[in-house]
C-alpha cells in the first residue's frame, strides 16, 4: 500500500471541489478526487493505497462525498494526527475507517505502509506507529461496509431472532 500525504486543514472541497457534489457514485466522485489539489491523486491512486494528513483533516462540509470518493478510489483507511468531527463520522457512516496516530505528518508521501488495526499499529518504513483504538462498534459500521449496511444487518439478526 502507497501513501499519499496531505499537509493540515484539508478540507472536504480539497478532497473533492464542490463542482462534483451532483454525483453520488464512489467510482464516479473517484475520478475528481484531490482535482486542483493532487491532480495525478485520481489518475494513479491505487486499490488499498492510505491516504495521510496532518491535523484536521476533513474540516469543511459535512457532506458525505469526500470519504465516498475516497473510498471509490479503493481507499480503505484514513491515517491522520486528528480529524474533523462530522469527517471522521461520515467515514465510519460510509464504511472508511479513519485512524488517528500522533505521528501521522511524520509518514513520509510515497512510502509503503501496512496497517494492523488488531495490534493498533502502522507500520511504515520498519517503524510502527501506534493508532489509537478505534470503538468496537465503530470497526462494526466500517467492516459491514457503512451505517445502512450495518442496520441492514442488525434487522437480519432481529428477524432471523424472532422467528
Amino acid at each position: 500500500m502507497r501513501v499519499w500525504k496531505f499537509g493540515n486543514d484539508i478540507d472536504t472541497d480539497a478532497i473533492i471541489p464542490g463542482r462534483f457534489l451532483t454525483i453520488y457514485d464512489p467510482a464516479e466522485l473517484a475520478k475528481h478526487a484531490f482535482e486542483g489539489t493532487r491532480d495525478e491523486f485520481a489518475r494513479d491512486v491505487r486499490e488499498g493505497d492510505v491516504v495521510v494528513g496532518g491535523t484536521n483533516f476533513g474540516c469543511g462540509s459535512s457532506r458525505e462525498h469526500a470519504p465516498l470518493a475516497l473510498l471509490g478510489a479503493g481507499v480503505r483507511v484514513v491515517v491522520a494526527r486528528s480529524f474533523a468531527r462530522i469527517f471522521y463520522r461520515n467515514a465510519v457512516n460510509t464504511g472508511l475507517l479513519p485512524l488517528v496516530a500522533a505521528g501521522a505528518d511524520s509518514i513520509p508521501d510515497g512510502a509503503a505502509v501496512s496497517v494492523d488495526i488488531a495490534g493498533g499499529f502502522v507500520e511504515v518504513d520498519g517503524r510502527r506507529l501506534v493508532v489509537e483504538t478505534v470503538p468496537g462498534f465503530l470497526k462494526e459500521i466500517v467492516d459491514a461496509g457503512g451505517l445502512v449496511a450495518y442496520a441492514k444487518n442488525l434487522d437480519e439478526v432481529k428477524t432471523c431472532s424472532t422467528e
